[in-house]
């Protein structure tokens, strides 16, 4: 990794950490590679994520369902879908230290060399050798006689093995669409780069059936190709740090007939997967139903016509949305003389949507004022945050980097007339505004 991306990585995860966005899973027992717990304000950025995808994805759009799969699944589904044989990526063994890596990643096999070459030892490496990402467990109470399943390596699968659920429950008319948000597991070998690649992790993702015709299929894939851009530019991310890019043949599936990625611009210059747009064509419908042994085709009333459905699918994982918004929102800037970092975080996606100040905490008055603003707004705004600790400097910048949009610090003059000072995190800028008009003010910027 470069070492400008890498420095901002690590302020990054400093401030996640520092700030209660994220931190290493299970830390206070050494941890485990590839695993990141989110804490408060990252659970509620995530939320604020997903709650605009599905705003998008689902409640805007027509003939488009909700499902929450199971996470454990049996093997034999993913016999079907065909990743137990080649769901696997290609993992070397250095033969000085027997540290495992994936084979496709140069930069990281360089790094891991450069380390020995500090030591003036040569390194040689093991021929590379298929490793299966899927995590496999063992259901039942005697050893020994327990049922084979998987936590599933992504959470297409669930979508798919419902289909006929969803046709006998809802009748739905060509083409519907059914999205799902939800954990998927894989068993990397070498997980990196922060939330970018991880071993546990959560998809956001929309399977799109429609008639098997070509041009239907052309139409449908470059709509969602298209919304997903669009959606992910509805972000807040820089136009500028997003691209579209076509896979090349030998990266993509074999059943595939289209296969594009959404990519971010990292401040380096370096592109990275954050969005998938794939037409599967019928492989998954007509794998379950050869695997299962179950009817899986879809019958057309008004033409008479049974058929098995294409898919046109469109995903991407929520920590590295989380993990791209806050490298394009990181900003270090001087304010009244001073450095300050913040996050220029979208208003309608910030953690929390305002800050209510006291300007002293030992003033029971200011207090008592406070927190009744406070308490009136946040029946309106539920992500209101209460904030009396410190001066009023270290508040506005704990909030900033938190990236609160708004502080609200209520003082002596607001005991006189009901008007409160509202400070702007991009600008800074202060004015002065009746309490009265808060919450009007904050659901505008915020909506």
């Amino acid at each position: 990794m470069p070492k400008k991306e890498e420095n901002l990585l690590e302020k990054i995860v400093s401030l996640a950490k520092r700030r209660g966005f994220a931190y290493q899973g299970s830390e206070i027992y050494g941890g485990l590679a590839g695993i990141w717990d989110y804490g408060p304000f990252g659970v509620a950025l995530n939320n604020n994520i997903k709650q605009y995808f599905l705003q998008k994805f689902m409640h805007e759009q027509e003939n488009i369902f909700g499902l929450d799969a199971s996470i454990l699944m049996p093997e034999r589904v993913w016999e079907a879908s065909g990743h137990t044989d080649s769901f696997t990526d290609p993992l070397v063994e250095c033969r000085l230290c027997n540290g495992r890596f994936r084979a496709d990643q140069p930069e990281v096999i360089t790094d891991h060399e450069s380390l020995h070459t500090k030591k003036k030892e040569i390194v040689a490496w093991s021929e590379p050798k298929k490793f299966n990402l899927l995590v496999d467990v063992g259901l039942g109470a005697v050893e020994g006689q327990r049922t084979k399943a998987y936590l599933r390596g992504e959470i297409t699968q669930g979508v798919h093995v419902n289909f006929k659920n969803i046709l006998d429950s809802l009748h739905p008319k060509m083409p519907f669409g059914v999205v799902q948000v939800g954990k998927a597991f894989r068993n990397e070998i070498t997980p990196r780069d922060f939330l970018f690649r991880v071993r546990e992790f959560e998809q956001m993702e929309l399977q799109y059936y429609i008639k098997p015709e070509e041009a239907e299929g052309k139409k449908q894939f470059e709509f969602w190709k298209q919304f997903s851009m669009e959606w992910y530019k509805g972000l807040g991310i820089k136009s500028e740090n997003l691209r579209f890019r076509e896979h090349e043949s030998d990266e993509r599936a074999h059943y595939a007939r289209e296969a594009w990625d959404i990519e971010y611009h990292t401040p380096t210059g370096g592109w990275k997967e954050a969005w998938g747009i794939h037409h599967r064509g019928d492989w998954d419908i007509s794998r379950h139903s050869q695997y299962s042994k179950v009817d899986l085709t879809y019958f057309e009333e008004e033409t008479k016509e049974r058929y098995t459905p294409w898919v046109i699918e469109t995903s991407g994982g929520v920590g590295r949305a989380f993990l791209f918004l806050l490298l394009d929102a990181y900003t270090e800037d001087t304010m009244g003389g001073e450095k300050r970092v913040f996050l220029k975080l979208k208003p309608s996606l910030a953690p929390v949507k305002a800050a209510v100040f006291p300007l002293l905490k030992n003033k029971p008055e200011l207090v008592a004022k406070a927190r009744g603003i406070y308490e009136e707004l946040k029946k309106q705004i539920p992500q209101i945050m209460w904030d009396d600790n410190g001066n009023i400097g270290k508040r506005y910048r704990r909030q900033d980097e938190i990236g609160t949009p708004f502080c609200i610090t209520i003082d002596f003059q607001t005991l006189d007339d009901s008007t409160v000072t509202l400070r702007d995190r991009d600008t800074g800028k202060q004015e002065r505004i009746n309490a009265v008009s808060l919450p009007d003010t904050i659901l505008h910027a915020v909506s």
